[in-house]
């Protein structure tokens, strides 16, 4: 039997839960310990819902031993990035003119969540208003990376990605602008996935407050687990509608790119890895010179992305990051120190995204490789990301 601390894939707990092997109480139980061992060295979580997340966990144990077994998120302990309005609960961007904003009802990715039977069992800690790579100004203070505390989480979803990777739970839903999920994930060496534009509603992220009309527009709802297996099993809750899938995908490797000696060292051993899995590479360029915050013509640029950059290719890929995880020595004073430069394209044109672990640098951290796909053709990019973590590590 696996442990049921919250170490395993959510398909393993889950196939568990519901032979009755392991109790949803037991998953909860575990992932609590580890957040009352763990967090207050990480400061993952903002806010821990221990009493709530306990009295849930009874109730689906209760629901499927009565044979009223909802789906693989029945009974899974899941995180939300402290950016999400739940009800009765604060929702602060980690800012402090938000720390008594308590909103009345859920956004609507927590509704599907609920509905689903996931365990909602914090909020994760943030970049304060999610404005910034390196998740070291927060009200709630700066998050910690579980691999080394000497190196950032990145940011802005940085407590997600250390939760996720310190085992605190399966999964986080997040935000991605300018690449607030991939990057956390690359530095503490998980999976972050952001899905095509409007494929996730972006309802009750801090509902009812003044937002940028730009940040409207780049911001991606977007998911962290450890697997992107695990992914397209929350995607499959969240997402508002299916995308298509490519069955022998072209890979376009980007080749307009600025990686340090060690990423690229990296990058190469994923295309070898790609290779041999019988993927055709094809060199290829991607739009890092988009106009960033400058959303004047995005509905346009989107509307001819696909024909622009995978005219004869089906993804790209590219590094995640062009250097490694920089330290907080080096971040301290700089809410931008982790450079967005080969990720905020994707936000800029609505494009599926996702950051695999694929290798590390000298001193053992992790690297990352980014599989980008045309609009609404999610499943290809989950697919490429799939195979490449269970058939090509």
């Amino acid at each position: 039997m696996i442990s049921p601390a919250a170490q395993g894939s959510i398909h393993d707990i889950s196939s568990q839960i519901l032979a009755r092997a392991v109790s949803p109480v037991a998953v909860v139980d575990a992932c609590l310990q580890r957040i009352e061992r763990l967090n207050p060295k990480l400061n993952a979580f903002a806010t821990v819902l221990a009493d709530e997340s306990r009295a849930q966990a009874s109730k689906a144990e209760a629901e499927i031993n009565a044979g009223r077994w909802i789906g693989p998120l029945h009974g899974i302990p899941v995180g939300i990035k402290d950016f999400y309005d739940t009800a009765g609960v604060r929702t602060t961007a980690a800012a402090q003119q938000f720390l008594n904003r308590v909103p009345s009802r859920d956004a609507e990715v927590v509704t599907r969540l609920k509905r689903a039977g996931a365990i909602i069992i914090g909020k994760t800690n943030m970049h304060e208003l999610g404005m910034g790579t390196t998740s070291l100004v927060s009200v709630f203070g700066p998050v910690h990376n579980p691999l080394n505390a000497d190196y950032i989480a990145g940011g802005s979803s940085g407590g997600s990605a250390a939760a996720v990777a310190a085992g605190l739970c399966f999964a986080t839903i997040d935000t991605d602008a300018i690449g607030s999920c991939r990057l956390p994930a690359a530095c503490c060496g998980v999976v972050g996935f952001k899905g095509t534009y409007g494929l996730v509603s972006a309802r009750g992220i801090l509902e009812g407050e003044k937002a940028d009309p730009a940040i409207l527009l780049l911001a991606h709802p977007a998911i962290t687990t450890r697997s992107a297996a695990d992914t397209a099993v929350v995607l499959r809750v969240i997402g508002e509608r299916s995308t298509k899938t490519t069955g022998q995908p072209r890979i376009g490797v980007v080749t307009n790119i600025k990686p340090t000696q060690s990423v690229r060292t990296a990058f190469n051993a994923a295309l070898e890895q790609l290779r041999t899995l019988g993927y055709a590479l094809h060199e290829t360029t991607a739009p890092l010179d988009n106009p960033g915050f400058d959303v004047r013509n995005i509905e346009a640029d989107r509307q001819t992305i696909s024909a622009r950059s995978f005219r004869e290719v089906d993804v790209l890929v590219l590094p995640t990051t062009n250097g490694s995880v920089p330290t907080v020595k080096k971040a301290q004073g700089n809410p931008l120190a982790l450079p967005a430069e080969n990720t905020m394209f994707a936000n800029y044109f609505g494009l599926p995204a996702i950051s695999v672990p694929s290798g590390s640098d000298a001193k053992g951290l992790p690297l990352a490789l980014q599989i980008v796909g045309r609009p609404w053709e999610d499943g290809t990019v989950l697919g490429v990301a799939n195979t490449f973590l269970t058939l090509g590590m």
